[in-house]
Order: C-alpha cells, then sequence, then structure tokens
C-alpha cells in the first residue's frame, strides 16, 4: 500500500484509520500542524473520530501509510485520551478552510483546501494551499488557483475573514451525533457561523445530539423565527425538552412562531410532569388503521426520517390516526410484518398482549416494563384508551443519563 507524499486535508476527511491487524480504529476528522516561524507549519498528526464520538489524536510517526481510501496505523497501541489543541498549533480544516485571503496579485480569495507534503526525512508540512477567487457575479464561482504557503503570509492571521462553505461541504458527511460533537470543538465565533448556515432540518437534527446548554446557545444566537422554524423541524419531544430549558416569557413567545399544527404537540407534551411517560414519549410513532395492509405497513416503517427504535412496529388504532388517536387495538413489530403475506390486514396480524402505558407511569417503572419484554418501543394510552404516544428506548436512556452526561464524557476523554 503505497503512502502518498502530497495530500489535501480535505479529501482525508472520513476516511477510514486502520491498525496493522486491519481492524479499524476510527475515522479522519482533521490534521494538526504545529506553527513555525521559520517555515510552513508541521504537521505532527491527524485527529481521529472513534466510537462514541470521542477524538484522538493520531501522531504522524505511527502512520505508516496514507492512500486515497484509508489510512494505516503501524501500531495497534494508541493513546486514548481525548485530542486538546495546543497554544501553537492549528487545526487544518476547523482554522484554515473559508479563510479570506489576498493573492500574491493582490485579488480576494477564500481558502478551499490545502496539502501536507512529506519531505525526504518524511517530516510533513503544510504545502501548497487551493484557493478559489471571490467574484462578484453570483452566477458565476472563482476560478481555483493554487499557490504555495509561503506565498501567502496571512493564512493564519487570527483576524482574517472566514466564511463557512468549505468547512461545511467535510462537516456534511458526518452524521448528526458526529456533527454535534465536531461543532463544539470550534471556536464559538466560527460555531456559531457554521450553525447559522446549516439548514433548518440539518441544524435541527445537530441540536437533537447536543447538550442543553449548548442548545440554547446555538438557538439564542438566532433570529426568532429562524429559532421557530428550527424548533418545528425537531421531534416534537426534542423541541419541548428544549423549550423547558428557555425563561418562559421566550419560551411562550416561540410557541406563538410556530405554526399551530408543530406547536400543538410541543405543548401537549409539555403538560405532562417530568420523568413520566407523557413528558418522555414521542408523539408521532407510526400509527395506521385495522384495515391497512402489511405492505402498508412495509411501506411506512422504510421512510427515511424514522428511527430505527421508531421503525421497529406499528401501532394499530381506530381513526383518527393522529395523536390522540382513535380506540388503541394494539401493536405489529416489524419481524411479523416480514412473515406475513403483503395482502394481509393488520387487523389480523397484530399484538394485544403487551399492556400500554400510562402517561403518568414513572420513569423507573417505563424502564422495568421496556427491560421485561425486550422493546424497543411501547405505547402510552390516555384513560379513554387512545394512543398519545410511544416511548422508545432512545427516549429512556436520553432520561436516564445524567443530564450532563455528554460534559462528563468530554471530561473524561480528556482526564490523563
Amino acid at each position: 500500500m503505497a503512502t502518498l507524499t502530497r495530500v489535501f486535508v480535505a479529501r482525508l476527511a472520513g476516511l477510514p484509520v486502520y491498525d496493522p491487524n486491519g481492524d479499524q480504529v476510527g475515522r479522519v476528522r482533521d490534521a494538526v500542524a504545529r506553527l513555525r516561524p521559520d517555515g510552513p507549519p508541521a504537521v505532527v498528526g491527524l485527529v481521529a473520530e472513534m466510537p462514541l464520538r470521542r477524538q484522538i489524536f493520531l501522531p504522524m510517526a505511527r502512520i505508516t501509510s496514507i492512500d486515497t481510501d484509508s489510512v494505516v496505523l503501524g501500531s495497534g497501541t494508541i493513546n486514548l485520551r481525548r485530542f486538546q489543541k495546543g497554544p501553537a498549533e492549528l487545526m487544518v480544516l476547523a482554522d484554515l478552510l473559508d479563510r479570506r485571503i489576498t493573492t500574491p496579485s493582490g485579488s480576494p480569495a477564500t481558502v478551499v483546501d490545502v496539502a501536507m507534503e512529506s519531505d525526504r526525512a518524511g517530516q510533513w508540512n503544510l504545502g501548497r494551499v487551493a484557493v478559489r477567487d471571490v467574484t462578484s457575479r453570483l452566477s458565476r464561482r472563482g476560478q481555483l488557483h493554487q499557490f504555495e504557503w509561503h506565498e501567502l503570509p496571512g493564512l493564519v492571521d487570527p483576524g482574517a475573514l472566514q466564511g463557512t462553505a468549505s468547512l461545511l461541504s467535510v462537516l456534511e458527511k458526518m452524521r448528526p451525533a458526529d456533527l454535534a460533537n465536531a461543532l463544539q470543538d470550534l471556536p464559538d465565533q466560527r460555531k456559531h457561523a457554521v450553525a447559522a448556515a446549516l439548514d433548518d432540518e440539518r441544524l435541527a437534527d445537530v441540536l437533537e445530539e447536543l447538550p442543553e446548554h449548548a442548545q440554547v446557545d446555538i438557538l439564542a444566537r438566532l433570529d426568532r423565527e429562524r429559532a421557530a422554524d428550527v424548533l418545528e423541524e425537531m421531534d416534537a419531544d426534542d423541541a419541548a425538552d428544549l423549550l423547558a430549558e428557555l425563561p418562559p416569557t421566550e419560551r411562550a413567545l416561540l410557541l406563538d412562531l410556530m405554526e399551530p399544527e408543530e406547536s400543538a404537540p410541543v405543548r401537549a407534551l409539555m403538560q405532562y410532569r417530568p420523568n413520566t411517560a407523557g413528558a418522555v414519549m414521542t408523539s408521532e410513532p407510526v400509527i395506521l388503521t385495522p384495515d391497512a395492509t402489511v405492505a402498508d405497513a412495509l411501506a411506512r416503517i422504510r421512510e427515511k426520517h424514522l428511527s430505527p427504535a421508531l421503525a421497529a412496529q406499528v401501532f394499530v388504532c381506530r381513526a383518527p390516526i393522529d395523536t390522540p388517536t382513535g380506540r388503541y387495538l394494539g401493536v405489529v413489530h416489524f419481524q411479523r410484518l416480514l412473515r406475513e403475506p403483503p395482502g394481509d390486514l393488520l387487523g389480523g396480524v397484530l399484538e394485544r398482549d403487551i399492556t400500554p402505558l400510562a402517561p403518568s407511569l414513572p420513569l423507573a417503572d417505563i424502564t422495568r416494563r421496556m427491560a421485561t419484554y425486550n422493546l424497543v418501543a411501547i405505547a402510552v394510552v390516555d384513560s379513554n384508551d387512545r394512543l398519545v404516544g410511544a416511548v422508545t428506548v432512545d427516549d429512556v436512556l436520553d432520561h436516564l443519563l445524567p443530564r450532563d452526561w455528554r460534559e462528563q464524557e468530554r471530561a473524561a476523554d480528556s482526564t490523563p
């Protein structure tokens, strides 16, 4: 496996990192370079993201191969301490992409990528810089150029302007949870610029993965109309949890700005006592009537926006099927759907032996019930046997873990 001697860092982002045995360690997220007074910054290592969103440092001396598909380590022993950038270091993607610079000809441009190059001694340094001309014509993108690092002296000027386009092109490959973690590692100004540049749906997905204080901080930087639009894109239970962190006046204002059909389930969830089935449930599980077919149900659970926990079963109710529904009848798990003929009716294959939850049931009782029957979701019905929502296993985990579990994880990762 040949090692490249020049590689543009943005193309490394997302590549898998393997140990010598071929086991994947994580994925590349950025490169770390150390500033030098007498030359271009020296690349000292890569930042890789492991499972559970832990970012670790991989020294260049431990890397034996870099190619277009992967990065391979020379040793299976790695330091699992969480990476923290030093004072004389820069993150190539986070700190340089989209930086506004002036080319040697005097024209404005933005950085779109930076190459790291290996010399004969095996030392990696930042070398060529790819930039795009800034043009005032909206219908035309500026031309691409490459310059050597020393030709662009303003690259590490902390006062230089940075946009977000190139960094977003790298971050858009990430899962929402990974993007949320990457966002927290950016400087505040950069973090809020990136958050503001995300579309409403993407930002909503990211907010759902952030700790409460970070959610509030980002939401507070948006204008209220945009904040209400983002809340509409969030799952109703997550939006309710976020709004509960806001002052009452701000909470009421945002609820009023939301579309009535989007704010209604959020308002309903906020009426339940904390740590009860009603407070932790989602009000939008997959619901069909008993005369729907197995094929109808399979088509519904294939919808891309559904989480695995919500797609694991279909709840069957009398019309209407918007919560609160007509009378709750039972549930059909996806494995049963796979075993039944597509034309069979749900009313003939549903299960009725799992007692649904009352909205007032405490979280501890919900946990025991779900563990007893090995469920990933369970129905919540009111006193009139109407389905009002469903509690999923991820809802339970979110509320069983300490409120600051994400910060505890980050603190533990940074402890020697």
